[in-house]
Order: structure tokens, then sequence, then C-alpha cells
């Protein structure tokens, strides 16, 4: 069976035990690379569940501390750890759950500097960013890379997935070309967010790139799920590549990585 230990054939046997995952298909998450950006709101239930379901090789972006505030939605970190860096906590958190997951973490700011470096050595991003600038550099750079780019993020009651696959799909400037104006989005701390929320669109991410990693199901790819808390109701809207968009289109006209002037979101 794919060479397994008798401690994994029990740990996973209830994703060997489907037809559409198997032990084939958990050798390819335990030999999977995704890199998280954040370990925050998103990134922990991603994260937290992609290393329960045996992906290996888990990354790790994010260079704030541990905070009181963070612990209504971050699943990963505690309050004895208030004050620890959140990937030192995030990999602690991991490796206690499933120590067959390597977890390598960087304790730094994503900018145009260092992206293409860090991205390089894994095939599937997750983007548990919380702030506009930071995803419009993480789309670039996917496009630019052709990494797959599975997308989060959470406002107040609502949160939004889709799936950007290079020449798959639109990109993230196909559906919002420019960052918003500054002081068109309210303040990190003015706006809330349900801490749940994150949990329910974290872990829609993690169900995503466990369908890509195994091939199966149909990704987001081309469609933006929309989650109202308040409605309880789920919609799904098309997306279309834009054949004009600056980074994908036709004659794309951003050629070269851009750091913008933060602008504040929710994670």
């Amino acid at each position: 069976m794919t060479d397994f230990t008798d401690e994994q054939v029990e740990r996973y046997s209830r994703h060997i035990i489907l037809p559409e995952v198997g032990g084939v298909g958990q050798r390819k998450l335990l030999d999977a690379r995704v890199l998280l950006i954040g370990a925050g709101g998103l990134g922990s239930p991603a994260a937290y569940y992609l290393a329960a379901a045996g992906v290996g090789h888990l990354g790790i972006v994010d260079f704030d501390r541990v905070e009181l505030s963070n612990l209504q939605r971050q699943i990963l970190h505690s309050t004895e750890r208030i004050g620890m860096l959140k990937t030192e906590s995030a990999r602690m958190t991991i490796q206690n759950l499933n120590p067959d997951v390597q977890v390598t973490t960087f304790n730094e700011r994503l900018t145009s500097q260092n992206i293409r470096a860090l991205f390089e050595n894994y095939d599937y991003i997750v983007d548990g960013s919380d702030n506009f600038p930071t995803r419009f550099l993480i789309n670039d750079a996917c496009v630019f890379m052709n990494k797959v780019n599975i997308h989060g993020s959470i406002f107040r009651f609502e949160g939004q997935a889709t799936v950007f696959q290079p020449k798959a799909g639109p990109c993230y400037r196909c559906l919002y070309p420019e960052p918003p104006p500054a002081g068109l989005v309210p303040n990190c701390q003015e706006g809330g967010v349900l801490g749940v929320l994150a949990g329910i669109i974290g872990n829609i991410q993690a169900v995503e790139t466990l369908k890509l990693i195994l091939g199966i199901g149909k990704p987001l790819t081309g469609s933006l799920l929309i989650y109202d808390a308040l409605e309880t109701e789920f919609r799904k809207l098309k997306l279309k590549r834009d054949v004009e968009c600056a980074v994908c289109g036709e004659h794309p006209t951003i050629t070269e990585l851009v750091d913008y002037e933060e602008i504040c979101g929710i994670s």
C-alpha cells in the first residue's frame, strides 16, 4: 500500500477506504507541497485540516505575533502563546497534531523581493492574507510562476472563496483590476468579523486544495463562492477571464511584481 507504516494506515484509514482517494491518493497528499500565506483567521483552519489530512509539506508565511484579539478566530494559537511568533505557534500546533507533516516557517513579510523565492518550492498557494496589496502581489506572482492560488476572504458576516488557476480560468485582477483607494476599505479594527466565519471559508480553501492535489471533483476555478452567514446562504457566481486583464490577458501591461501601499482587510 505505497509503503505506509502501520500507524499511517490507521491514521489515514478513512481516506484510504474512499475509492476517490485510496492509498495512491494519500501518497499524493503526503508528497504535496502547500504554502500558506498567513497563520491567522483563514490560515489557521486551512493549515489545521491540511495537516490532519496528511499534506506532507506545509510552508507558512507570517511575521506577526499572537495577540489576545486573534484568539476569537485564529485556532492555531492559544492563550499561553500570546506574544509568540505566529509561525512558531502554528508549527507547534501542527506537529502536535500530525508528526508526518514537515512544517517550514518563514517569519517575514511577503514582498516583491522575496515572493518568488518563497513560492518556488511549492505547487499550491493558499491565500489567507488580510489586505489587498498582499492579495494582488500573490495573484501576480502566481500568474507569472504558474502557481495555483486558492483564495479566500472574510468580512463581517460574509466570506468568499475561489481558485485562481493560471491558463485555466481568470485571475484575481480579472475580478478586481486595481487595489481600492486608501480610505475606502474599513479599518482592520473597526470592520469586525464573526470569528467562526474564518473556519468556514478557511476549510473551504482546504477542501479545494485537497481536491486539486488529488485530481478529483470540480474545483472552484472560474467560480466565486459567496457565503452569507446571517442568511445561511451560499451563492456561486461564474467568473470569466478578462482578455484585457493587465496581468493574465492577451496583451499584459503588468510584467513585474509591485508592492502596493498597505490597505487593511480582516483575517
